[in-house]
């Protein structure tokens, strides 16, 4: 009887621990010659599947951008998520694999939005997962919005409410307001005849000429006109600590789709992280060492399961 019960005993734990026991997959999606290399992570199939869309930047499939910032964020969103045994999807952003540097020239905002597509249609058609839920962080919020036709489910994640140059004039008058004048005057001018003939040295990292075709295509979209199409379920999520999108964004996003669930994380930056001294706030961007909030999990996971 004893053995019996031993056996027994051993069954349980080897079926509870398969049951957890996380698969990784690599998978290369292809956006013609644009190569999507990522990981695909998971307990079991024919559950809910999230979809990681990038902020802005050369991030990869883990949260990290070369040569600074090392915050590892979507990594730990992944072991999170993993172990509520919701799948994970994430992949390197166009910008962030070296084999399509020679395609990146005239990269305009609309391809980021074909790359997701693409990753979508592509788990669509596997039906190997019983809902696809887009997760659109920062800029891939908006990316996200745009392209949810075959999502099941969507998530704001720290996304603008307002259009790029609106942003960016916005983030520049908090440092320097007495440029706010002249680069406004920037923008215009891009918007009336699609570039600027003579670029103000200090703006020249964002709207120096190869930069202008894209930004004149990110400009088009408002995401507070965009979210109002969307009729899928929405989690509309942002942190208090956040320095580069405010929890304002946040409410405005949710007053312009009222349907949708919004929720504010009190210490939560714009990586993710849990902060709770501000000075803490530029340093979880260039170390893994700060851990993830925990009520982003327990949030996504509640929405992702109801």
């Amino acid at each position: 009887m004893i053995r019996v019960i031993t056996f027994l005993l051993i069954y349980v734990i080897c079926f509870i621990n398969s049951f957890g026991q996380v698969t990784a997959e690599e998978i290369v999606i292809k956006n013609n010659q644009i190569e999507l290399p990522g990981t695909l992570s998971y307990t079991q199939k024919n559950s809910p599947l999230l979809i990681w869309v990038h902020g802005s930047g050369n991030v990869d499939r883990n949260g990290n951008q070369a040569p600074l910032v090392k915050a590892n964020y979507i990594q730990q969103f992944r072991n999170a998520v993993n172990q509520h045994h919701l799948a994970f999807f994430s992949y390197d952003k166009r910008t962030a694999n070296p084999k399509n540097n020679e395609y990146l020239k005239g990269t305009l905002f609309e391809d980021f939005v074909a790359d997701t597509k693409k990753v979508v249609s592509y788990f669509k058609d596997n039906h190997q997962f019983s809902e696809l839920i887009l997760v659109g962080h920062s800029q891939g919020s908006l990316v996200a919005m745009l392209a949810s036709e075959k999502a099941t489910k969507y998530v704001s994640l720290a996304g603008p409410a307002n259009t790029i140059d609106s942003l960016i004039v916005k983030q520049l008058k908090k440092q320097a307001p007495f440029l706010e004048t002249a680069l406004n005057a920037h923008f215009k001018e891009l918007k009336e005849t699609d570039t600027i003939k003579e670029v103000n040295p200090l703006f020249m990292s964002i709207l120096s000429p190869e930069n202008l075709p894209f930004i004149k295509s990110w400009m088009h979209y408002n995401p507070s006109e965009e979210i109002k199409k969307i009729t899928l379920p929405t989690l509309i999520i942002n942190g208090t600590k956040d320095l580069q999108v405010a929890v304002e964004d946040a409410e405005l996003l949710h007053k312009a789709n009222p349907n949708a669930t919004l929720v504010v994380i009190n210490n939560m930056n714009h990586v993710l992280k849990h902060i709770t001294k501000n000075e803490d706030n530029q340093n979880s961007y260039l170390s893994p060492d700060y851990p993830v909030s925990e009520k982003l999990i327990k949030s996504i996971v509640n929405f992702a399961k109801q």
